[in-house]
């Protein structure tokens, strides 16, 4: 079986709900997986926009969550999940807010596309000291099993 990346809150591709974004509670959506490799160690997991500021003109890419060194055997993260509730072991990375934790969708223009990027790791990273997406991504490359990617919608005031 193929890693695949659901939630319960939103269909792929679909808009998100506004309580998981700056027009709501601005709270994870929950999150479930399968598919993980025997040989996985650990999991990543980074959320971003490619679409910002606008998806007419987009400049660069928005990291709104990065966790990694999930334990293998976790099978999701619950709604609203954070901190110390995250599962034992696992690590936080920066966001483009320069905090870690979870920063839901709050575009300045138009309706934009989240993708929720799950990784099955063949190692442990350690701790890299709260890194960037692109930090994490460095460290991650040459040991990624498989890929699997959940995407949302939102435009602010409409969802």
């Amino acid at each position: 079986m193929a890693l695949r990346i659901t939630s319960p809150a939103f269909e792929h591709g679909q808009p998100m709900p506004r309580l998981y974004t700056c027009d709501g509670d601005d709270i994870s959506p929950a999150l479930e997986w399968s598919g993980v490799p025997e040989a996985t160690k650990s999991l990543a997991l980074i959320v971003d926009d490619p679409d910002a500021p606008d998806p007419a003109a987009p400049k660069r890419v928005w990291v709104h969550w990065v966790l990694y060194d999930i334990p293998p055997d976790v099978a999701g993260l619950r709604e609203g999940i954070g901190g110390e509730d995250l599962p034992p072991g696992t690590l936080e990375g920066l966001n483009d807010w320069k905090k870690v934790g979870y920063g839901g969708p709050c575009p300045p223009i138009g309706r934009h596309r989240y993708f929720f990027k799950l990784y099955a790791i063949d190692c442990m990273l350690g701790d890299l000291e709260h890194p960037t997406k692109a930090k994490l991504e460095k460290a991650m490359d040459g040991h990624v099993l498989a890929r699997a990617e959940l995407v949302g919608t939102f435009k602010k005031g409409h969802d």
